[in-house]
């Protein structure tokens, strides 16, 4: 026989000792990392589509306004509304809101404010127009329309 015998119980086994802190690691970076919604849209709306579009340089300057009918018609009535952040306004409010928004920004940023519009194919002309006059009134001169991409078949 021979003088040297094999090892017949070795095991390889997996260290898992540092596994829940990398768990740990990646569940915090993304909830630090993770944007949750800001706003809670309440009114319907079917965007129109458009052949040509751009996409925004910096999206902190933008500020948007959704108008449409309201989800609750019970509630809010059935007539387009006007939402600026989580609530309903009337146009004639809209020069407060700018303001509000315009603060918000660095004194050098207040020019680049853009007004982005998130409009119901459905909203008639004149309710437009007079949220165009008001941001005229508040010295707001650029104007955003959202649409979607036209899809080509």
């Amino acid at each position: 026989m021979s003088k040297f015998k094999k090892k017949a119980n070795t095991k390889q086994e997996i260290p898992t000792s540092a596994l829940p802190d990398i768990i740990f690691m990646l569940l915090f970076f993304f909830m630090v990392t993770t944007v949750l919604r800001e706003v809670t849209i309440n009114v319907k709306q079917r965007i129109p589509e458009a052949s040509q579009l751009r996409k925004l340089e910096r999206k902190s300057l933008v500020s948007y306004l959704y108008v449409g009918e309201p989800k609750k018609t019970d509630q809010w009535g059935s007539e387009p509304r006007i939402q600026a952040n989580d609530v309903f306004i009337e146009p004639s409010d809209i020069v407060l809101w700018v303001t509000q928004e315009k603060d918000k920004l660095d004194e050098v940023e207040r020019d680049q404010l853009t007004i982005a519009m998130k409009v119901d194919e459905d909203v008639k002309r004149g309710l437009i127009s007079d949220i165009e006059l008001q941001l005229r009134k508040a010295n707001a001169r650029k104007l955003l329309y959202t649409t979607l991409q036209e899809v080509e078949e």
